[in-house]
């Protein structure tokens, strides 16, 4: 695993102009207790250096929920959605105040940032949001980026702050994505239960096999390595390598930014997608699912061709033209996403038929693709 992309890649991030940093959970909430001063000093000490080398630096926090928890004396994280965005709320102010508090001797300028879902999957809201980073990081000022928890729901939540951190890299076209958190890496098996557990040093981000080595998230936060890797993937389409690493080890953000073989680095030799196609893979909740042929799979996942009418085995979901609708194979595997151009009504009629039945079948006549290749991204 290690010889799949080679130990000397690593040198790239010295040269690794933008960084989005993303600081989970458990490490900055002393698992749990509330925030842990000492870290987040650490910390900011760590950003101020790696800013001082001339890099941009965005950071993606966790942690206001649980900082919010201990502030209120709750235990454990709450099943309830207000009693969570209540935490949120709370917490939210205690983690900015506490990144500044040891920021500002610096003289680093912070600005807080809250996304939601809503964010990324309006084609505008995600172009401003993408404008604003951008112009912040030209005016050196160091972003802090949370999901806005106060406000959402699961059933809108971009997922975990993993997730977020890769949607932040493709929206600054970052070079580098470094998940801090309180584990040394992905193992090649789990070490709660293998003692003889290894790290993954080095790997190519697509590589199938790793697949089976991520874990389940923690009770604190919502990501485990699973959710690490799907980030790394997502990131990726931006040209963006990921680095996931203890950041309890001293000068882990230097060290790491200077080469050094620390945690697993998961790099991605595929070209950056274009700005319309990593948007289309920023949308998380696909609204139906289209079963695809395994000449339709081959089509729209290895050679970049629009999804025709012809390939679809079977539709499912409610939506509209231009809902996101996911891609799958007959093994349920998402292969593709795209942005429809039919009713799930219209496309359970069409499904297997040629394009030119169309005006025949719904008596007008439409595109002749039911995703255009455009509108199309790869799972």
């Amino acid at each position: 695993m290690t010889g799949a992309v080679g130990q000397s890649d690593r040198r790239l991030l010295t040269d690794a102009r933008r960084w989005v940093i993303k600081v989970g959970s458990a490490l900055l909430t002393n698992d749990g207790r509330g925030l842990d001063a000492s870290v987040v000093k650490m910390l900011a000490d760590q950003l101020v250096a790696l800013r001082s080398r001339g890099r941009d630096v965005v950071l993606v926090s966790s942690g206001a929920i649980v900082a919010g928890l201990a502030r209120l004396n709750l235990t454990e994280r709450p099943r309830e959605v207000h009693l969570s965005q209540a935490a949120a709320a709370v917490g939210q102010s205690a983690l900015v105040r506490a990144y500044e508090e040891h920021l500002s001797p610096h003289s680093v300028t912070t600005a807080q940032i809250l996304l939601s879902h809503a964010d990324v999957r309006a084609r505008d809201r995600y172009l401003n949001a993408r404008s604003t980073l951008s112009t912040l990081l030209a005016m050196n000022v160091l972003p802090i980026v949370n999901e806005n928890d106060t406000v959402v729901t699961d059933e809108i939540r971009l997922g975990d702050n993993d997730t977020l951190a890769a949607l932040v890299a493709n929206l600054v076209d970052a070079d580098a994505l470094l998940i801090l958190t309180d584990q040394d890496g992905l193992m090649d098996s789990d070490p709660r239960h293998a003692v003889d557990a290894q790290l993954i040093q080095t790997a190519d981000v697509h590589d199938s096999a790793l697949d089976a080595m991520a874990g389940e998230g923690s009770a604190l936060g919502r990501g485990g390595m699973a959710t690490k890797l799907s980030a790394a993937r997502l990131a990726a389409r931006s040209g963006t390598a990921t680095i996931i690493a203890n950041g309890r080890q001293p000068d882990v953000i230097a060290q790491i930014a200077e080469g050094v073989p620390l945690g697993t680095f998961l790099q991605t030799h595929r070209r950056p997608q274009s700005a319309r196609k990593q948007w289309l893979a920023s949308l998380l909740h696909a609204q139906g699912k289209l079963v695809l042929d395994d000449g339709a799979v081959r089509g729209v996942s290895d050679q970049g061709r629009s999804l025709l009418p012809i390939g679809v085995v079977s539709v499912s979901g409610d939506f509209q033209r231009g809902d996101l609708v996911s891609c799958i194979d007959s093994a349920g595997r998402e292969r593709a996403r795209g942005l429809v151009n039919y009713s799930s009504e219209e496309a359970r009629v069409l499904a297997g038929k040629g394009s030119a039945d169309i005006e025949s079948v719904l008596g007008y006549r439409g595109e002749e693709e039911l995703i255009h290749r455009d509108n199309l991204v790869g799972g």
